[in-house]
């Protein structure tokens, strides 16, 4: 009788042992560079859409280049012309 209720106690904890928890489902995160804006710029590489040049822009880039100061003041005003 030992015998019997020590192998249905083993029995039991395998099967409880190898049972699988299901987890709840998260969201995956995005992907880099998924967050493009209307215009394709990516702000998480520094991008910003300028009308002036109808391109996406680093700003520090741009400042250097035209010769303004590295604001973002002087980037829009540069921008909305």
């Amino acid at each position: 009788m030992k015998k019997i209720t020590f192998l249905i106690l083993c029995a039991l904890l395998i099967t409880v042992g190898c049972s699988k928890v299901e987890e709840p489902h998260s969201e995956q995160a995005a992907m880099p560079g998924s967050d493009r804006d209307e215009h394709g710029c990516i702000a998480s590489a520094g991008y910003m859409w300028c009308e002036h040049t109808k391109q996406c822009e680093r700003s520090w880039e741009l400042a250097e280049a035209q010769g303004f100061e590295n604001t973002e003041a002087e980037f829009e005003a540069y921008c909305a012309q």
